[in-house]
């Protein structure tokens, strides 16, 4: 099994947008006069994320899966990552795509943008998953732990470093796709923009930083967006009950914990996520 078989399916291209002067590296499928569902990735991840989700998703829906702002082989600008510039980036982006409103999946990070997006900009927001979202509390030892491991994997040349990192994201190893995932990470991460940008891309793990960037309650009482929340319960980043606080502080959200699963739901346990993703979406709609 590989990316490639994954997405044999459905007739998809791999595109690159100007999304307000930032080349964005974007994977595309689906109906072009579908709903549009745009899927965010993790800190210093891409977009073959989402490989296992494009497929089922792409029947009805038009799919996006972009590299986010300084992510991937999408431009890498010299300023901090912080959560209003990859929600500027994020509308430029579904402006440049013709896309007024859109359904928004974000994992980690990506749930932590997607969410702020929902604060801010409630018309451009048609629904909203969170897939063990990132951005509502500071803690230290994760913050260092993905700080030392993505740093490792990146300035040191040996592909374990980055099999390791990746390891992080899942409670049980997936060898179908693990190495292939690996390679693609490997060479993103040993690009030399990659590594100069690299202190940008983990500016909110220093809690400074963070501090003000924080999804704080108040702010996700503010979304008005039909939510999923999704969480596995083997999530390395984040334990069961900051998810149920997540979802009691978004008005009407519903909350699913994966069992056996960590950070990565949408892809350890696909058979379960598409299914209850493509349902959440049609009620919705």
């Amino acid at each position: 099994m590989s990316i490639w078989t994954e997405l044999a399916d459905v007739d998809f291209r791999q595109a690159y947008v100007d999304a307000g002067g930032i080349r964005t590296r974007a994977l595309q499928a689906g109906p072009e006069d579908g709903e549009h569902v745009v899927f965010l990735h993790g800190t210093t991840g891409h977009l073959e994320a989402f490989v296992r989700n494009i497929g089922p998703h792409a029947r009805r829906y038009r799919c996006h899966a972009i590299d986010m702002l300084g992510h991937g082989y999408t431009d890498k600008p010299d300023k901090p990552g912080e959560i209003p510039a990859y929600v500027e980036h994020l509308l430029a982006y579904l402006d440049a795509v013709g896309a007024e409103k859109a359904h928004l999946v974000g994992e980690s990070l990506g749930g932590w943008v997607a969410a702020w997006t929902a604060s801010e900009h409630p018309e451009r927001v048609a629904t909203l998953q969170l897939l063990c979202m990132g951005g509502t509390k500071v803690n230290p030892e994760v913050m260092q732990r993905l700080k030392t491991s993505t740093t490792a994997a990146s300035l040191e040349d040996d592909i374990e470093l980055t099999r390791k990192r990746l390891r992080l994201l899942w409670a049980e190893w997936d060898d179908d796709l693990g190495d292939e995932l690996t390679e693609v990470r490997y060479d993103i991460y040993h690009r030399p923009e990659f590594q100069k940008n690299l202190h940008n891309l983990l500016a909110l793990q220093e809690t400074e930083t963070r501090e003000r960037n924080l999804l704080r309650p108040e702010r996700m009482a503010r979304i008005s967006a039909p939510t999923l929340v999704v969480w596995g319960n083997k999530n390395p980043f984040g334990d069961v009950p900051e998810a149920h606080a997540i979802a009691d502080a978004i008005p009407g959200a519903r909350l699913e914990i994966f069992p056996e699963c960590g950070h990565w739901p949408q892809h350890e346990q696909a058979d379960r996520y598409n299914p209850l993703s493509l349902e959440f979406l049609a009620e919705a709609s």
